[in-house]
């Protein structure tokens, strides 16, 4: 019998992901211009920032803990209507990828894993404020990871270049 149920018959370590728990971190809503925002027409602009951050929590058991944070600001005619920022969050055991992989794993694959859940929180708290729902549109967290790289590897070419 296997000792380890991770290990493979050649002996070597299968990778294993999974997901331990998913739960909001922090959620806030303000609404700093009502009543007044409620007698202008709504025609809203929205701005949306995103951010992904990570950390060790078991490094001897290869945790992580992964923080989606969205900030939805909408305006409208340059007053601010209100404002929903929502850190989602999870727990995942990532084991035996390459280092390269657990990175993609982390600021790509589980932002895409959170996002849904985020999606959802923003939408209510804007009709709770008695906001239409504020349905955000799908995000490519892939797309997103590649360009991080490409803009890294872009800086470190230049920084390369400088030090010539």
């Amino acid at each position: 019998m296997a000792e380890n149920s991770n290990e493979n018959a050649a002996g070597t370590q299968n990778p294993a992901f999974d997901i331990i728990r998913l739960y909001v971190k922090d959620l806030s809503l303000e609404t700093p211009n009502t009543p007044n925002v409620f007698q202008k027409e709504w025609k809203p602009e929205t701005k949306l920032d995103l951010d992904v951050k990570h950390n060790v929590i078991d490094d001897a058991h290869h945790v992580y803990e992964v923080v989606l944070r969205i900030t939805a600001t909408v305006s409208i005619g340059g007053e601010t209507a209100f404002l929903a920022e929502v850190n989602q969050a999870g727990i995942f055991h990532i084991e035996n990828f390459p280092e390269q992989q657990v990175d993609h794993m982390l600021n790509a694959f589980i932002p895409n894993i959170l996002f849904p859940y985020a999606r959802e929180l923003v939408s209510d708290l804007s009709n709770r404020a008695s906001f239409p729902p504020l349905n955000l549109a799908p995000i490519n967290f892939e797309a997103v990871y590649a360009q991080r790289l490409q803009q890294q590897a872009q800086a470190g070419a230049q920084a390369q270049t400088e030090t010539k």
